[in-house]
């Protein structure tokens, strides 16, 4: 009898003798603490609550079993350090936006924003019920994560410049603060594309080191104080229509962790996602208004500038296409776009635009 036999039949004989005696799972006892490292600058309006959020929403379910330690962008690791400390066991988990992290592979885009792409309800449609979740978790394998979508943006405006853009041509030299394959997409027009962690973009614009930049939308940039430098503001996008942001844990931290714990951040990833994005949403007009009776001015890019954002991002996305797991990811965020724009055209598209003019 071979080896491999001898196990299996010592096993199967083992099981039978201790039927009343099997082993239950081993998951650490007692009060935990896990240490949350953020992308975000503790207090950056929306994107910092919305890990605080998680973080408070863990603690109050679990009775405090299950305590989260969270620390901001720089008080443990820098804003873009999170991912390795959490891959590396130096911190438990982090909460940020993942499309920061497309050098470590591009997939992670898709888990923010990729340009023409999902807005807040395509994205949760497509991650709750169409694949994208068990491609996250895919994804996390790889590098010893389990990941969650823990919040969200909405439609990001387009940014802010101290020139108008009137052609495509405009964006030759500009130095502009955009991540992810977004800003990879500006970059093909000729921009000097820029990574900054939220805490450092209003010093960079203020100084001249960049000429302009995208936040979030008007609550989250007038909390910064952009319109204190400049007044050219573009209101829509093609960058982040609706942009995740996402919670990973450390994969051997949370396999030791009791089913019920794993559910509970599960649960307080996805209630924090739905609170974040309507506080963005029920924030984002009074701050508009303001920002405009402030003087700022409201434009939108014209039609061949979006036609450039659109052949740049087309080349973007199609360069990666190459690996087989983006393009698997891109497939199948793009089939359940197309299917859920096509009802929400119809039905709630074509009933705003009724509302709107039946009541003026």
């Amino acid at each position: 009898m071979d080896r491999r036999s001898f196990l299996r039949t010592s096993a199967v004989g083992g099981a039978a003798a201790a039927s009343t005696a099997l082993a239950a799972p081993a998951y650490a006892q007692g009060n935990r603490t896990l240490t949350l490292v953020t992308t975000w600058g503790r207090g950056l309006a929306g994107v910092h609550d919305a890990a605080q959020r998680v973080a408070d929403t863990i603690t109050a379910m679990s009775d405090g079993s299950l305590t989260i330690d969270l620390r901001a962008a720089g008080e443990l690791v820098g804003a873009f350090e999170v991912f390795d400390a959490v891959t590396s066991g130096q911190a438990d988990m982090y909460h940020g936006a993942d499309y920061y992290f497309v050098s470590q592979h591009p997939g992670y885009a898709f888990y923010t924003a990729v340009p023409f792409g999902m807005t807040a309800q395509e994205l949760v449609n497509w991650y709750y019920h169409m694949g994208g979740h068990e491609l996250h978790d895919e994804l996390g394998q790889i590098f010893g994560l389990k990941s969650f979508l823990a919040g969200n943006t909405g439609a990001q405006a387009g940014g802010w410049y101290r020139n108008e853009i009137n052609s495509p041509e405009d964006f030759q030299g500009l130095r502009f603060r955009m991540p992810g394959l977004g800003g990879q997409a500006l970059g093909r027009l000729g921009a000097s594309v820029q990574n900054l962690p939220g805490g450092e973009v209003y010093q960079a614009l203020a100084s001249g080191a960049i000429d302009g930049t995208e936040w979030i939308g008007p609550w989250a940039d007038q909390s910064a104080g952009f319109q204190e430098i400049t007044n050219i503001y573009y209101t829509a996008g093609f960058h982040e229509p609706g942009a995740g942001l996402s919670l990973a844990t450390n994969r051997d931290v949370f396999d030791s962790l009791s089913p019920a714990h794993q559910k509970i951040i599960e649960i307080a990833a996805g209630e924090a996602h739905q609170w974040n994005l309507s506080q963005f949403l029920s924030n984002n007009g009074a701050a508009l208004q303001q920002l405009v009776a402030g003087g700022v001015q409201v434009r939108e890019f014209p039609d061949s500038v979006w036609d450039a954002f659109g052949a740049a991002a087309q080349e973007v996305l199609d360069e990666n296409m190459g690996d087989e797991l983006f393009a698997r990811i891109r497939n199948s965020a793009m089939e359940s776009m197309a299917s859920s724009s096509s009802w929400l055209t119809a039905s709630e598209g074509a009933y705003r635009a009724q509302r709107d003019r039946v009541l003026g």
